[in-house]
């Protein structure tokens, strides 16, 4: 199956080119199309992985060869895909939950008139992912990455009649382009220390590289993977992006394009195991966004934007993991895939509240919601009893042993991490407690239901993922000795043993969960946010001034730059051209004067010519 690899990019692009390709024709069955393309992707992936399990670990890695891209002199760039444990669970990852995310969508988007568009837009996305993880050199990867930025730009502003829609979609695309120049920086230091981007290559060049020029590639990837992961400074567009269609926020903003930056990193990791700086720094950026958006998850009363900060710190902890080298890695990639199935439900499952809600995002017209919509609230129950880590559900294998694992590189990031997990369970609490619990605040002219088989089924395969599938990563799936041969694995040395941190870790959820339990569950919630709060919920609900701070530092530099380049042309470019240009007007409207018409006129120029030139020659003679 393994010669046939290239279906899995292949099916879903053929998708989207007969439905955008074929218009309005394809209407009555666009979505079934789409929907069986990217279910045939995910077909192709279980085959490839049945495959390769039949291999032995050393033999499981393929470079599947397509075609010559760029062949320039010693330098060669193939189109080419390279099939290894890492890709390949990237694969079944976005296949498969993107699959069941067509088939949510189906039901979710079944009265807009553009839904045949939507799956379009849906598959061209899954075709760009898989080319990003497929590829087996930077620049082809650097396609992918170019193409799910196009299709994430074409998803959020899908309802492009919305002017929020219309500027989140700008917003996601312009400051994804700031990280992307990152990337490209990253792709020309590669080609010009080790005269290749293909993967192998560069990780072999890399273990006699300098530890300077290691650096600057991995902080130069690093500004890459926080534009595409919304991590600290470039995490502002994921929020505003949650204006997009809510099978958008589960696909894009929770369990693919935004771990795209973590898959970078581990990748990348021949770069950063030599780079002591560039590690650290991926540390911090991780730990910051990790407590940045935990923050801003407990101040939001939109449920999907409560979502996107709960992302941030939850990719946040991802990119912390893959910053801790081969003692994190592993555990890294655990949390992504875990994470990918209980934050999708999760989305799914707000979807469907709105769904119920007549499109009311914000939770404080919602409670008691269990009693009319007990799938939604079953399921929505399982992803937050896995995003907490409460065991055995799957956050507790993925996010806590990268909790010890932090705990073995220092005190300190220990430390991030465990106040993480503490507010993480307050805000996650928070949102249960104001959607499921408490006292109905519907409005009048709402009467909530549970939404159609379309949309409970996925959300129960994908709970069943929240139940179970980090057991069964962890202990049936081997995660640790099936990634080792990609990115290495080292056993946590240092920090407190299991047995004192996990007792350690639950109490501090268990304390969280009991505050966001007694504030909203409790008490009575007000149908308007408090105006009377303290500065710190008035920063997370502002973001933590993120976009303030942007505004500030560069959008108005940049406008007065733009006005002051604006006048230098208009005063000095212009000025300089268009007075040469009046001078040559004056000059020849003097000499204009000359042209008299009259051949007496000319016949005495000539005169006075020639006597000029006569008597220059008898001056320069008698000299």
């Amino acid at each position: 199956m393994t010669a046939y690899a290239w279906l899995l990019v292949a099916l879903p692009l053929a998708g989207a080119a007969v439905l955008l390709l074929g218009g309005k024709r394809t209407n009555a069955w666009g979505h079934l199309l789409g929907t069986a393309m990217s279910l045939g992707s995910f077909g192709v992936g279980v085959a490839t992985l049945i495959e390769m399990l039949a291999k032995t670990a050393e033999e499981r890695e393929t470079i599947i060869h397509l075609w010559d891209w760029i062949v320039v002199g010693t330098f060669h760039v193939p189109v080419a895909l390279q099939l290894d444990q890492l890709s390949i669970s990237f694969v079944l990852l976005i296949t498969g939950v993107g699959s069941l995310i067509h088939i949510y969508s189906i039901g979710y988007m079944a009265h807009d008139e553009n839904r045949r568009k939507f799956f379009a837009y849906l598959n061209l996305f899954i075709a760009a992912m898989l080319v990003l993880v497929l590829a087996n050199n930077y620049m082809l990867l650097y396609v992918g990455w170019e193409g799910v930025g196009l299709a994430s730009y074409l998803l959020i502003g899908f309802w492009i009649h919305k002017p929020s829609a219309a500027t989140a979609a700008k917003k996601a695309f312009v400051v994804n382009r700031v990280g992307d120049v990152g990337l490209s920086l990253a792709v020309m230091l590669m080609f010009t220390a080790f005269g290749t981007v293909t993967f192998g290559e560069v990780n072999a060049a890399a273990e006699s590289a300098s530890t300077q020029t290691a650096t600057w590639i991995g902080l130069a990837l690093l500004l890459a993977a926080c534009g595409k992961s919304a991590q600290f400074p470039l995490q502002s567009w994921l929020l505003d992006a949650m204006e997009g269609p809510t099978p958008v926020s589960a696909l894009i903003h929770a369990a693919t394009m935004v771990t795209a930056g973590v898959y970078l990193i581990a990748r990348s990791h021949a770069i950063y195991d030599i780079a002591p700086i560039a590690q650290t720094a991926v540390i911090v950026i991780g730990g910051i966004t990790l407590i940045m958006g935990a923050i801003i998850g407990t101040a939001k009363d939109d449920i999907k934007k409560g979502l996107a900060g709960s992302t941030m710190s939850q990719i946040g902890y991802m990119i912390l993991g893959v910053g801790l080298g081969p003692v994190g890695y592993v555990f890294a990639l655990f949390h992504l895939i875990t994470h990918g199935f209980f934050k999708a439900g999760m989305f799914l499952g707000a979807g469907s509240v709105m769904h119920g809600m007549h499109d009311d995002v914000n939770m404080r017209h919602y409670g008691n919601l269990r009693t009319a919509m007990k799938i939604t609230y079953a399921t929505f129950g399982m992803g937050f009893l896995a995003i907490i880590g409460i065991p055995p559900f799957a956050g507790f294998w993925s996010k806590d042993e990268i909790i010890r694992a932090a705990f073995s590189h220092s005190p300190l990031t220990g430390i991030v991490t465990l106040i993480g997990a503490g507010i993480t369970a307050f805000y996650m609490t928070r949102m249960m407690a104001m959607t499921f619990f408490g006292t109905a605040r519907w409005q009048d002219d709402v009467h909530p239901h549970e939404s159609p088989k379309s949309m409970t089924i996925p959300m129960m395969i994908l709970s069943i993922g929240s139940a179970f599938g980090g057991m069964l990563l962890l202990f049936v799936a081997n995660i640790e000795s099936w990634l080792e041969p990609v990115v290495g694995f080292e056993h946590a040395h240092g920090g407190p043993d299991s047995s004192v941190l996990i007792p350690v870790t639950l109490t501090i959820v268990a304390i969280g969960a009991m505050m966001g339990w007694v504030q909203y569950a409790k008490r009575e919630v007000p149908l308007l946010a408090p105006t009377d709060v303290s500065i710190f919920t008035k920063a997370a609900r502002a973001d933590l001034y993120g976009d303030t701070f942007n505004e500030a530092v560069f959008m108005r530099p940049g406008q007065y730059l733009t006005r002051s380049l604006v006048y230098v042309d208009n005063k000095v470019v212009d000025g300089v051209v268009n007075g040469t240009a009046g001078l040559v007007g004056v000059v020849a409207a003097q000499l204009r004067r000359t042209q008299t018409g009259f051949v007496r006129s000319y016949a005495l120029v000539m005169v006075l010519g020639v006597v000029v030139i006569g008597a220059i020659a008898a001056i320069v003679g008698m000299a």
